[in-house]
């Protein structure tokens, strides 16, 4: 593998006493800087625009939370895939290089929602998240180095946890769109809440009969569903509702498969809008991008091989460690702000529109804790900060599984408040000793590291569907408990061993 090509144009820092402060973003990268943290926002809508769409096409499919969790599994497996090539693509070319890429593969992935919608097909759903997230792999890869290359070592961390800032605002344009714009126009959503009103019209695809010996039966298009013995209380008696949904969007379809095939489509369509839009969006940035001149950082240097550089990296405790750390750290996330909506819509019976919107309250209190979180670590090590934000979280999680209703469901929502801190630090705490070309490297690694979030997200899904919304959220507890390990570690020992990391 052939190093970088040698500096087409190399900013260098202007000097400072010693008893000057080192500035989190230097002025002749203030423009750059701005640009580049747009990204984080675009990369912040996919994801959580993303995460409703599990419990949306679980009721437009008719399929369980397991099969629906397909969906983060082949987004979150994009990165995974993706990550590696796009390290090797910023060696050989450069950040802004990469950048433009991801843009490309972001709006091709977005389009696919075209004919994914029009044929009514999940797969081709799954076919577009994949691809959407080659780009996001691209922009993530060489986002995040970059933003660490753009200024001084000493003030890394908090350069990264300031563009990671803007993360959130994308997110939650994602989720507004999801709860504002998508919500409204379901008829699937429309569907469940005449269910929960026992409106006759809906209710007449249930099975009811008090005599019947089987629990279930088969319908007339082979698909089966449960005998009720009699209709149960849906607003009063928690969980009756989403698990009769599906029997009853199955009745529907079997006894009027044109006036399901409708409200499929329609609700299809929705969906594939606001992904018709970030597509354009997405576009305008590319061209945007490919006209400004940004600065490239990589010094003339021998060749470096690519086992050699994997050795070096892998052989720092601090970058092993945090690899796996962010891959917990992601798998937690991803748990929590997907499966949010499903804690409210089963355990408090809330509408999707209602319960995305406490994913809402999450994402802002994610975002003003991470404003603050950017600010203490003027004053506080990363380490100590991982650790307590990490216990923090713990509880918060544990709080969701043995609080009840909008209790319960309120201290889920704390868990953003924790985790605003973590991706970021522990990016920054892996790479703080690496060269730069090995930076490179590692944050393909540390990106890679995102596949938490497919594998994880699908295990709980199918927790979920084997006991119940709450247990499922030991497994993001667990993974908390093992990012305070690593927040230990990093303030015990990797600091001490190079000194604080600001």
């Amino acid at each position: 593998m052939t190093s970088p090509q040698s500096i087409e144009s190399e900013v260098s820092s202007p000097e400072m006493s010693e008893s000057q402060t080192p500035a989190v973003v230097p002025r002749q990268y203030l423009l750059p800087f701005a640009l580049t943290t747009t990204c984080f926002a675009l990369w912040g809508f996919a994801n959580d625009f993303t995460n409703p769409l599990v419990k949306v096409y679980e009721n437009v499919f008719i399929i369980t939370t397991s099969q629906a969790s397909w969906l983060q599994f082949a987004f979150y497996t994009g990165y995974f895939c993706m990550a590696l090539p796009a390290s090797l693509f910023i060696r050989r070319f450069s950040y802004k290089a990469a950048i433009m890429v991801g843009f490309g593969f972001y709006a091709l992935g977005a389009l696919l929602a075209v004919p994914a919608a029009s044929t009514a097909t999940f797969g081709l759903f799954l076919l577009g998240s994949y691809v959407l997230t080659y780009g996001l792999a691209f922009l993530e890869t060489a986002c995040n180095p970059y933003i660490l290359a753009m200024g001084p070592r000493e003030t890394a961390t908090q350069r990264l946890n300031l563009a990671q800032a803007f993360n959130p605002v994308g997110s939650l344009i994602g989720m507004s769109v999801a709860t504002l714009v998508l919500a409204p126009q379901l008829q699937t959503g429309e569907f469940r809440e005449k269910l929960g009103d026992r409106d006759p019209a809906v209710t007449q695809y249930l099975i009811v009969d008090p005599s019947a010996a089987a629990p279930s039966t088969q319908l007339a298009d082979g698909s089966t569903v449960a005998v009720y013995s009699e209709l149960p209380d849906f607003r009063s008696e928690v969980g009756t509702l989403d698990a009769a949904v599906p029997d009853a969007l199955k009745g529907f379809r079997a006894n009027d498969p044109d006036g399901f095939a409708a409200m499929q489509r329609s609700d299809l369509d929705a969906v594939k809008m606001p992904y018709i839009v970030i597509a354009v969006i997405v576009t305008l940035f590319l061209v945007t991008y490919a006209m400004t001149k940004m600065p490239k950082f990589s010094k003339e240097r021998g060749d470096v091989a690519f086992g050699e550089t994997v050795r070096n990296i892998f052989g720092q405790a601090r970058f092993r460690e945090g690899v796996a750390a962010q891959g917990f750290y992601v798998g937690g996330q991803i748990m929590c702000w997907t499966f949010i909506v499903h804690y409210g819509m089963e355990q408090v019976g809330l509408s999707l529109a209602e319960a995305q919107s406490y994913n809402i309250v999450a994402m802002v209190i994610f975002l003003c804790s991470r404003w603050v979180c950017t600010a203490l670590l003027r004053f506080f090590s990363p380490g100590r900060m991982l650790t307590g934000f990490a216990c923090g979280a713990f509880v918060f999680t544990v709080g969701a599984i043995y609080l009840p209703g909008k209790t319960g469901l309120i201290s889920l929502v704390l868990v953003s408040g924790c985790m605003s801190l973590m991706f970021p630090t522990i990016y920054g705490i892996a790479l703080n000793s690496l060269t730069e070309e090995e930076s490179k490297l590692g944050s393909a690694f540390l990106i890679m590291a995102i596949v938490g979030g497919a594998v994880l997200t699908k295990a709980q899904g199918g927790l979920i569907d084997a006991y119940s919304v709450r247990t499922s959220f030991w497994l993001p507890a667990a993974c908390f408990v093992l990012i305070a390990l690593y927040g230990i570690r990093t303030f015990t020992k990797f600091e001490s061993e190079t000194g604080t990391i600001s």
